[in-house]
């Protein structure tokens, strides 16, 4: 955990429910270990929404669609949502998800790799959502850039590894260390890249929030 557990478990009692159906959406993925975005990260991009009102969002990587419903409860009425997943199970989780939630027309769920999804899309998108495999941000980044339009916000989640990424890699279980060493070259190249202004915030387990300068 980055923040003191007692300071997160007073903000998380702050917030206030959602419609119960994204309350039932996420608590099903909780039990089933499939991983959503936490409480607080939750708040910040739903404020984050209502700020930038982007028409067009691109999330890469849907898990079971709770992120991309919550997105749609504070994106403005016709705004879009294109959310793509490459695992199987979780692809038909999120049809039916997004079915029961009733928002079929405004979230469109595209299967495969991301990188090669990202590569037939054309963009300009106001928004990115980048909360896929940590190991391959690095290789979705190129991507991101050129989809997202000028003065365009991308928010890259879980880049903190819950404070791992401030230990050297040999202070990192061996099995983790292609991700350590990936997603500190990720947060490198957001913090260097001249077309992007980006803060780094130790919020849930760590967020990137990236604006496209157009420099």
């Amino acid at each position: 955990m980055i923040v003191d557990e007692r300071t997160v478990t007073y903000i998380h009692s702050l917030e206030l429910p959602e419609r119960e159906i994204i309350e039932k959406i996420e608590q099903e993925a909780l039990t089933a270990r499939v991983p959503v975005i936490r409480k607080e990260t939750q708040s910040f991009l739903k404020v984050l929404l209502l700020l930038k009102k982007p028409l067009r969002i691109l999330e890469i990587g849907a898990a079971v669609g709770f992120s991309a419903i919550l997105m749609s409860e504070y994106m403005p009425a016709d705004g879009h949502i294109t959310t793509i997943e490459n695992y199987g199970k979780r692809i038909a989780a999120a049809r039916e998800n997004i079915c029961r939630a009733g928002r079929e027309g405004q979230i469109t769920l595209l299967e495969g790799d991301a990188l090669e999804v990202m590569k037939t899309l054309s963009g300009p998108y106001d928004f990115i959502f980048m909360d896929a495999a940590k190991g391959q941000y690095i290789q979705y980044l190129p991507e991101a850039i050129r989809l997202l339009s000028p003065e365009g916000v991308l928010l890259s989640d879980n880049v903190l590894q819950d404070g791992d990424i401030i230990e050297s890699r040999f202070a990192v279980e061996r099995r983790n260390r292609t991700i350590h060493s990936r997603m500190r070259e990720y947060l490198y190249q957001l913090k260097h890249d001249g077309r992007l202004e980006t803060s780094i915030l130790p919020l849930g387990d760590g967020i990137a929030l990236s604006v496209k300068t157009g420099k």
